[in-house]
């Protein structure tokens, strides 16, 4: 006979380990389904992006009498053999308006990170599907008035608020993926994850071939994203997000349907559910802040030192990315070359997950970038610095791929959210710095390089104060991610 509680009613069941996981599995046909649809968001990420490259390639111009490229100069003459129209062309940004160049790619990246941030709460708040719908509505309807609006600072702002929805499909569309997959494909598909924007990267250069004038390449990269309307009907909320907001009802229909594409037990679904909220609800954790990763000193350090290789990795991948554009030779092929590259490494950063520990990744890679960085300001423009960017540019990504996960793993749960928050506010500030970098090509040819690679070098000394994570369990309160690292060093002393 089954035991009552005082009320007379059967007691709840302890449901022990991820739910989620239990019921749906964890990589199913409706998984895959669904990292198809939310993949789509990772082209126009990348076309945006990516964009500055060809809205404002290296050109040139003359002066009349007084020669080429010089300055002041109140009424150039551009040279159109590449490009009939960019917007240095369209709003003569040389000379003393050339920082505008570097300015409207920095709001752009203003725009994601306050994207990132602002569609991360709404997210939270709202669920995950609403925020996404508007991030993508947001992004058709910026993107294709940003082609025609007739002013530098008209065209900023819509490139600003395009900025903020990349960043609001990147964060909403990855948590939506997560919540979803297994704890034990999550490492696997958070590098597939960034595939879709290494394709999107080499697709730029191809718009950018047939589309030589800035306002029809601003248009053909913006058009495409209209087929991400169909995530009104196609993308579901997260089951995770309906029970934690007591949408038990909801959340039970949603976990039936995937288990049944899944192939699934679906006859202990509701009860289990329910059983897992009255569970969560008994034994809810106290929710921690932003402010709880820099009051102890292993937090605090830990969270310093992820912020700080967020940052460069960011700062040299978008960098160096756009200075290959400005390299002498082919645009399109150099440009091309470097996407290549990176996708490249996004593949082989899988199995290289799997075999080595994050810690070491980091500081091989962030190393390699370094040197090549290096080489690359002291060699003469050609086939090999393409060569030794392109270089530079997927070990930073290969790294990018890699924070993600550590720095998931590295934080307890309570904590982890705001972690990967300050860490990609990070990352922004560095893509946001990145720009003005470029224009020392007007001091020195080698001065780009130079900078470039003193931050992946630094960053590379930093991450030897982490610990490792791979392999370990992950953590849940405060103290558990206070202690985290110092118990693994004192054992190792012993």
């Amino acid at each position: 006979m089954e035991m009552q509680d005082q009320n007379g009613k059967p007691p709840v069941k302890e449901v022990t380990g991820d739910l989620i996981q239990k019921v749906t599995g964890s990589f199913g046909k409706y998984h895959l389904w669904l990292c198809l649809l939310i993949f789509l968001t990772k082209f126009p990420v990348a076309f945006h992006q990516m964009a500055i490259l060809f809205l404002a390639p290296k050109v040139s111009y003359s002066c009349g009498e007084l020669g080429n490229n010089t300055c002041p100069c109140p009424d150039p003459t551009y040279d159109t053999s590449v490009f009939s129209r960019t917007i240095i062309m369209e709003w003569d940004l040389i000379c003393d308006k050339k920082w505008l160049t570097s300015f409207t790619q920095t709001l752009f990246q203003l725009g994601t990170l306050l994207g990132s941030v602002f569609f991360g709460i709404a997210s939270d708040r709202f669920g995950r599907k609403s925020p996404l719908l508007l991030a993508v509505v947001i992004q058709i309807a910026a993107g294709v008035a940003a082609a025609y609006v007739p002013d530098f600072w008209s065209f900023t702002f819509l490139r600003f608020l395009v900025g903020m929805s990349v960043g609001g499909t990147m964060v909403t569309g990855f948590v939506i993926v997560m919540e979803f997959v297994g704890t034990q494909y999550r490492d696997v598909i958070s590098a597939v994850y960034q595939i879709p924007f290494n394709l999107g990267h080499m697709l730029v250069p191809v718009f950018a071939y047939f589309c030589r004038d800035y306002s029809d390449f601003q248009l053909a990269i913006s058009v495409p994203v209209i087929i991400l309307l169909i995530y009104f009907f196609l993308v579901p909320e997260t089951p995770r997000w309906l029970i934690a907001m007591k949408r038990t009802e909801e959340a039970i229909v949603l976990l039936e349907r995937v288990a049944k594409v899944n192939k699934r037990p679906t006859e202990n679904i509701k009860a289990d559910v329910e059983a897992y909220q009255a569970a969560i609800e008994k034994h809810q954790l106290k929710k921690g802040n932003l402010f709880d990763l820099f009051r102890t000193p292993n937090l605090r350090k830990n969270s310093i030192a992820m912020a700080f290789n967020w940052l460069a990795c960011s700062y040299c991948f978008y960098g160096v990315s756009q200075y290959v554009g400005q390299l002498s030779g082919n645009a399109f092929v150099n440009v091309a070359c470097s996407a290549s590259f990176t996708l490249i490494g996004t593949i082989a950063a899988i199995p290289i997950m799997k075999c080595i520990g994050r810690k070491t990744i980091v500081i091989i890679f962030h190393l390699i970038c370094a040197v090549c960085l290096f080489i690359l300001a002291f060699i003469p423009e050609g086939i090999g610095s393409v060569v030794f960017a392109s270089i530079g540019v997927v070990a930073s990504f290969i790294v990018f791929v890699v924070v993600y996960l550590y720095c998931t793993e590295l934080f307890p749960t309570v904590v982890r959210n705001a972690a990967i928050g300050i860490s990609s506010m990070s990352a922004r500030i560095g893509s946001m710095i990145a720009p003005f970098v470029i224009g020392l090509r007007d001091q020195a040819l080698w001065m780009p390089p130079v900078a470039f690679a003193i931050v992946p070098l630094i960053a590379a000394f930093v991450t030897f104060v982490l610990p490792e994570t791979k392999g370990c369990e992950l953590t849940t309160t405060i103290e558990e991610g206070e202690q985290f690292g110092k118990k693994i060093r004192s054992d190792s002393k012993k």
